[in-house]
């Protein structure tokens, strides 16, 4: 698997006698988990140019970029259980 993403949201469920299966994860939550580290991104890089250009922080674009980490951080979490 060369996706370290998709190796990271890959589920190991243990069956009978010590058995156990791999279970990859749906595109579609690939999908979500890529377009949100991109808003990451691109609202980080908002972020510091709303702060180099007009000296001040902007707490709308900060409470976004916090949502959005945390929407990822509960993707890994719950995906992993």
């Amino acid at each position: 698997m060369k996706n370290p993403l998709r190796k990271a949201l890959t589920k190991t469920i243990q069956i009978k006698r010590g058995r156990q299966v791999e279970v990859p994860p749906s595109e579609r939550l690939l999908y979500a988990v890529y377009f949100s580290l991109g808003m990451v991104a691109c609202l980080t890089v908002l972020e510091a140019v709303h702060l180099i250009v007009l000296g001040e922080w902007n707490s709308e674009i900060f409470t976004v970029i916090s949502g959005l980490v945390g929407n990822i951080t509960g993707i890994f979490l719950t995906q992993k259980a």
